[in-house]
């Protein structure tokens, strides 16, 4: 961004990359896979790099207010220094407290989550999906992460662009509106578990691996590690693989 600055130019979007995106091996992958279709795309994008810092979505939900405000702030007035106008994030968490709260601190932006962005790029003509493809055929099916499903209620994006994948995709029972959690929301994903009969995150691989399908499909970073541990409790990790939404599109480009 301090590049397009320097140059008196304006990206066509700023993509935030967050904390896993930038930082965990396997959301590096789907990192690459986003940056990969924006280029064949043509989007100008930027991102903050070194200038990006944790929106403190973890500290809020764990009940640290202060550091929350404290890394919010600190992200607001660097997004308005560079009068940032649109934003799109792979990360359901950093798309959620930038477009809901981060404007009761002053930072108000168009927030777009990448399962959206990626249906506007194909839906424009943008980027084309080969009929076909890797995935034609095969049996998948998708779990709604919860900051994209319940509380943002975008349910029908990522669909639209897995239905061009040529892929079968099989809705498990608790889908949509009635999804179930990963278990890694409200900062669960960095506490231990809690006395309990099973883990959320194994009980929900149980639901996609009763679907019978090959791919189980997210769209955030937090999901795609807890439902993948939750293949291995299963013994499952080399028979079903969990794929973000922009890994599925760019092997069918």
């Amino acid at each position: 961004m301090s590049e397009y600055a320097a140059e008196g130019k304006t990206p066509e979007v700023l993509f935030w990359v967050g904390c896993a995106g930038s930082y965990d091996a396997r959301a590096q992958k789907v990192t690459v896979a986003f940056t990969k279709i924006l280029n064949e795309a043509d989007v100008k994008f930027a991102i903050l790099g070194k200038e990006e810092a944790c929106t403190g979505d973890p500290a809020r939900r764990a009940g640290n207010e202060f550091v929350f405000q404290m890394s919010a702030l600190q992200n607001i007035e660097v997004l308005n220094m560079y009068n940032v106008k649109k934003i799109v994030t792979t990360c359901p968490h950093c798309f959620n407290i930038i477009k809901n709260e981060y404007p009761e601190l002053g930072g108000t932006y168009e927030v777009v989550h990448h399962t959206e962005f990626l249906q506007g790029l194909i839906n424009d003509g943008r980027i084309k999906l080969k009929g076909g493809g890797e995935f034609a055929g095969k049996k998948i099916t998708y779990h709604d992460s919860c900051y994209i499903g319940r509380a943002n209620g975008i349910y029908d994006a990522p669909r639209s662009v897995l239905a061009g994948l040529d892929a079968d995709l099989t809705e498990m029972q608790r889908a949509g509106s009635k999804g179930l959690c990963c278990g890694a929301g409200g900062a669960q994903m960095f506490k231990e578990d809690e006395p309990g009969d099973t883990s959320i995150n194994v009980e929900r691989a149980g639901e996609a691996i009763g679907t019978g399908a090959k791919v189980v499909v997210a769209n955030c970073p937090f999901c795609i590690t807890m439902l993948s541990d939750g293949m291995k409790a299963h013994n499952k990790e080399e028979d079903v693989m969990v794929y973000d939404l922009a890994e599925m599109v760019v092997n069918n480009m």
